[in-house]
């Protein structure tokens, strides 16, 4: 007799019909009605009744979770970097292992965080958008195809209208020192990508062996040490009670007056107040965020009008690969839960 399983987010094709070998499958949550679509109250009722319990955003509090164990569930899964949707204190009173994906979308966010370290140090969006706002044009053409036979184009003349003047002509990732706080499996990319560029790299993370650092050709470092020396720091750190608001006015107060942050993390691990001021005084030098303490981000922000900050919403997670890369981990989890086989991805918090 077959296995029951809800699932309610995307799993490949090939591994999907292998775990049909064994479960009839019943699809459910975002993966039925879409992405932001659901609340906990539709998912307790829709996944009430299965051994197996699959999860991507859907949320599952004290009350939810205590329903399906006591309906017969025995697996859980969630498709998330960091499960905090899912009450594991419950899970583990019950026994139960959470299984969930961590580093699902490691190589994305490394990338995306690459992008905001140039364009915080180049000003890429700041010209960008000065261009697109009308900024250091030059007059209108009546045939944008007839130019002039010139072998050295410029953008000039070199004055207080040139766009060097006015967004800062920036600095060059080479040879400058990258302080990455916290080095897990993001953070860890992103060193890899930066030793690309040329930059030294300053770890810190203390719970984490200075020889599985230095193994990868990084500096294991102290918070001061990082702090200190660091042009740029890189947060990488989980939201946890010790690190809520843990970036804050001390460490601003010891960092470079050029330094910039760049977080992909998340803002809560930032003290927002100390943030703000920071940049506003020029305690710090700049930041490149994708993250915010509020969701959509407050049209009023005084983070969205600073010059020295960019801005993105929240996109550095999400590409066209990492469901892949997350429905072939879980996957690999249900498939071992159901040969009875041990499981590489349990959450241990």
């Amino acid at each position: 007799m077959k296995k029951k399983l809800v699932l309610c987010t995307q799993l490949p094709e090939k591994r999907l019909e292998e775990i049909e070998q064994y479960c009839d499958v019943t699809v459910a949550g975002e993966l039925k009605h879409g992405k932001g679509n659901v609340t906990e109250e539709m998912t307790r009722e829709e996944c009430d009744g299965y051994e197996i319990v699959v999860l991507g955003d859907e949320n599952a509090g004290t009350d939810t979770l205590n329903q399906w164990i006591s309906s017969g569930m025995k697996f859980i899964g969630v498709a998330k970097g960091t499960p905090v949707t899912v009450d594991n204190e419950v899970l583990k009173a019950a026994n139960i292992p959470l299984s969930y994906t961590p580093g699902r979308n490691r190589v994305a966010v490394a990338e995306y965080n690459i992008g905001l370290m140039l364009a915080a140090a180049r000003k890429l969006t700041l010209s960008a958008a000065g261009l697109q706002k009308g900024e250091h044009l030059g007059e209108k053409m009546s045939d944008i195809y007839d130019v002039p036979d010139v072998k050295n184009v410029i953008w000039g003349p070199l004055d207080e209208n040139h766009p060097y003047t006015d967004y800062g002509i920036g600095f060059e990732l080479y040879g400058k020192k990258l302080g990455v706080a916290g080095y897990g499996a993001i953070g860890r990319e992103v060193a890899v990508r930066a030793k690309a560029f040329g930059m030294e790299i300053l770890a810190y993370d203390p719970y984490l062996s200075a020889d599985k650092i230095e193994a990868d050709g990084c500096k294991a470092v102290d918070l001061d040490t990082m702090l200190k020396e660091s042009d740029m720091i890189s947060i990488h750190l989980p939201v946890v009670d010790l690190t809520k608001g843990i970036v804050n006015k001390d460490w601003f107060s010891k960092m470079k007056p050029t330094a910039i942050i760049v977080n992909t993390a998340r803002a809560a691990v930032i003290d927002q107040k100390d943030f703000v001021e920071a940049l506003e005084t020029g305690i710090i030098g700049g930041a490149a965020i994708d993250v915010y303490w509020k969701e959509p981000v407050p049209s009023n922000h005084p983070l969205l009008s600073m010059r020295n900050v960019v801005c993105t919403p929240h996109m550095a997670g999400l590409t066209t690969d990492v469901d892949h890369w997350s429905g072939e981990m879980m996957s690999q989890e249900v498939l071992a839960y159901l040969k009875d086989e041990d499981r590489k991805y349990i959450w241990k918090r």
